[in-house]
């Protein structure tokens, strides 16, 4: 009997003692791991809450819609939970070019308007999908993926990612938004020179 309450004892102290939270120290460096912790005492119900996502995001630029992120950076009460959010914006013809989140799967939900989104397999498959209000979508981790306007108005989804720290990579921009030579960019897209050239000025890319 004894030796039961002592085990009993040990495994009650193992689980009081478990971090039941590990707000972000914006103060200090990013890690692959997110943020080391603020020291409990300098914790507050702020840290657990985030009113960033209530406002659209400003949609006027070449893609005709906006991101807003709510990962650790943003919300450091998310730090160390393996979740974040963010809002997406899209004015008609808005457009999520296709991406990657390299660190993170993504759940999509819209609340305005219609999207037609999609994601490619690592098999080259395509699933594509007009969702409308209140359907959602799922994207797995690490895979091509867009979303566009699919209607004439204003369209608003909200995602959720199984990582504070999903990554982003776009593919338009990884391409032709840097100084990544033209003529490797031709070699490995089978674009002629002229295309490689004009998608770099629009984008902003050199060489």
């Amino acid at each position: 009997m004894i030796q039961i309450i002592f085990l009993f004892s040990l495994l009650f102290l193992s689980e009081a003692a478990v971090q039941d939270f590990c707000v972000g120290d914006l103060t200090g460096p990013e890690s692959p791991a997110g943020y080391s912790c603020k020291k409990a005492a300098t914790v507050t119900v702020d840290d657990f809450v985030y009113s960033g996502l209530k406002m659209a995001g400003n949609t006027t630029n070449i893609i005709s819609a906006a991101v807003t992120p709510a990962f650790s950076t943003q919300f450091p009460g998310l730090n160390g939970l393996g979740i974040s959010m963010a809002r997406l914006d899209l004015a008609p013809k808005g457009v999520i070019p296709m991406h990657t989140h390299p660190g993170a799967s993504e759940v999509l939900v819209v609340v305005q308007g219609a999207i037609l989104a999609g994601f490619v397999s690592s098999a080259n498959d395509v699933y594509v999908k007009k969702l409308n209000k209140g359907d959602i979508m799922v994207f797995p981790q690490g895979l091509l993926h867009f979303q566009i306007n699919a209607r004439g108005i204003p369209s608003i989804a909200f995602v959720s990612f199984s990582s504070p720290i999903p990554g982003l990579q776009i593919l338009d921009f990884a391409l032709f938004a840097n100084d990544l030579p033209s003529d490797l960019v031709e070699k490995t897209t089978f674009l002629d020179d002229a295309t490689v050239k004009a998608l770099k000025g629009v984008l902003g890319g050199t060489g």
